[in-house]
């Protein structure tokens, strides 16, 4: 089954999360993220994006998610796969993998 190409989007800001004191920043959510998954899936075709929720955001689509953030209405960090949300706030990996193995990746480390 071939993959298709995937947009992984995470959604953040430099100060902590309130109800996330003792998680990773933001920042190190997205780069341990994509660290963990072009180890599991080095082979993929996965495009990842930062967007800083208290800069200026250009997308529409992004700025409503960061609107729905300040709004209380999400934790962040957010971890977005194709405009689905996958996780809030303390991101693991387990529920990351299953989205992308629903997309058709396998793991080449088994």
């Amino acid at each position: 089954m071939g993959t298709q190409a995937l947009n992984i989007e995470i959604f953040g800001a430099d100060i902590m999360c309130a109800s996330c004191v003792n998680s990773p920043s933001s920042k190190d959510t997205y780069e341990w993220l994509q660290a963990a998954i072009d180890r599991k899936f080095p082979n993929h075709q996965i495009t990842f994006t930062y967007i800083d929720i208290e800069q200026p955001i250009e997308n529409e689509k992004q700025q409503d998610i960061a609107t729905r953030i300040a709004d209380d209405e999400f934790f962040y960090p957010l971890v977005m796969i194709n405009d689905e949300v996958i996780g809030e706030g303390y991101i693991q990996l387990k529920p990351v993998y299953a989205a992308l193995e629903k997309y058709g990746y396998t793991s080449e480390v088994e």
